[in-house]
């Protein structure tokens, strides 16, 4: 994929986040996440049921690569079941570090491939992962 394609499918899930507002419901776990060295602060939140991550959502204040970043795994997990998730976070955190990875395995998430080479901005593009991490690791 290309850079100018990568731009753009970060800037329309930016503009558009998908999955963007919570559930208040207690059928959803929650995690809060927060960027010290900046604004982010991101609420991820799951409903998990049968093993199958049935809905992913964000919300909060956060930067275009954060909130695109959101925006994009909410829609690369949602309907896969916890170990296939587990996979596609393991893979987004060794693509963000450099590290060999199965690109077709994170789908659009791919677009930041290039982070590994901007540290001040990995933590940006992780952020809502961790958060997803922090719920699919309790089960």
């Amino acid at each position: 994929m290309d850079s100018n394609m990568k731009r753009e499918i970060i800037l329309d899930n930016y503009e558009n986040p998908r999955n963007r507002g919570l559930i208040d419901n207690n059928e959803y776990e929650k995690s809060d996440m927060n960027n010290e060295s900046c604004i982010d602060h991101v609420i991820v939140e799951a409903k998990i049921e049968d093993n199958i991550l049935k809905d992913v959502r964000f919300d909060g204040e956060a930067c275009a690569i954060c909130t695109s970043s959101a925006s994009i795994m909410t829609e690369t997990l949602k309907g896969k079941d916890v170990d296939t998730a587990k996979k596609i976070v393991d893979n987004f955190e060794k693509m963000i570090n450099g590290e060999e990875f199965d690109k077709d395995i994170l789908e659009e998430a791919s677009v930041y491939e290039d982070i590994k080479n901007q540290p001040n901005r990995k933590k940006c593009a992780c952020l809502s992962w961790w958060g997803i991490d922090n719920i699919i690791n309790k089960k």
